[in-house]
């Protein structure tokens, strides 16, 4: 059974998530400070953490920053702080995701099996596949529709990127680092020139995409679609 940390200050949202989380199969463990969480994470060893900013005793991004220089554990951090650039900051030092409360407990399920699933080796080398977008990564090649697509060597690396963290949030700063190193992670209109093209190859519509959507002001997510 997948286990669930839940390190919140507010019991109501404790109960809330308990009640929803239990009635999916998972096992919940609570927590309502920073102290009680980390010490539970050494304890209970939970397979994902819901990490709040908000904690009476210390602040959500230095717990994040303490289990990070000891833990690998998937964390999504729920939060009703929406500032892109605390956002930005928490996700390029390791949260594996980010909620802005109040949020739909659908999505919040779904944002935690992705972190689940990036964090766990992956056995398979089947072709990623998502709506009309197949990508092979060991033969290297991209399908739309059963159609090969021609990409340049940076489109297909900038999507080979997105593919390994498929359904997450991935910030402007770690695609730029990534793909084309340190000394240009903060250009981001150069990031955008490349997303532009990669969606004339790939999306249905470039205009709409659904495939490979933005998330304002912090970066770009490839969606899973059936």
């Amino acid at each position: 059974m997948t286990s669930v940390l839940v390190i919140d200050d507010e019991a109501q949202i404790r109960k809330l998530l308990r009640v929803t989380l239990e009635k999916q199969g998972y096992a919940v463990h609570e927590a309502g400070t920073a102290a009680d969480g980390l010490q539970m994470v050494l304890g209970k060893k939970p397979d994902v953490v819901l990490l709040d900013l908000g904690l009476p005793d210390k602040d959500g991004a230095e717990v994040l920053a303490e289990l990070r220089a000891w833990s690998s554990v998937p964390v999504v951090i729920v939060s009703v702080r929406n500032a892109e650039e605390e956002i930005v900051k928490l996700l390029d030092v390791g949260a594996d995701d980010y909620l802005i409360k109040p949020f739909h407990t659908g999505e919040l399920i779904a944002r935690m099996k992705v972190a689940l699933r990036h964090r766990t080796p992956q056995e398979t080398t089947e072709p990623f596949s998502s709506g009309r977008l197949s990508v092979d990564l060991l033969a290297r090649e991209v399908r739309v529709a059963g159609a090969l697509v021609k990409l340049t060597p940076t489109e297909y690396g900038l999507l080979r990127m997105l593919v390994q963290h498929a359904g997450r949030v991935v910030t402007h700063g770690q695609i730029l680092r990534e793909v084309w190193g340190p000394n240009v992670d903060q250009d981001t209109n150069y990031l955008r020139v490349y997303i532009t093209g990669l969606r004339k190859k790939i999306e249905e519509n470039p205009h709409m995409p659904r495939l490979l959507v933005t998330e304002p002001g912090v970066g770009y997510r490839l969606m899973i679609l059936s």
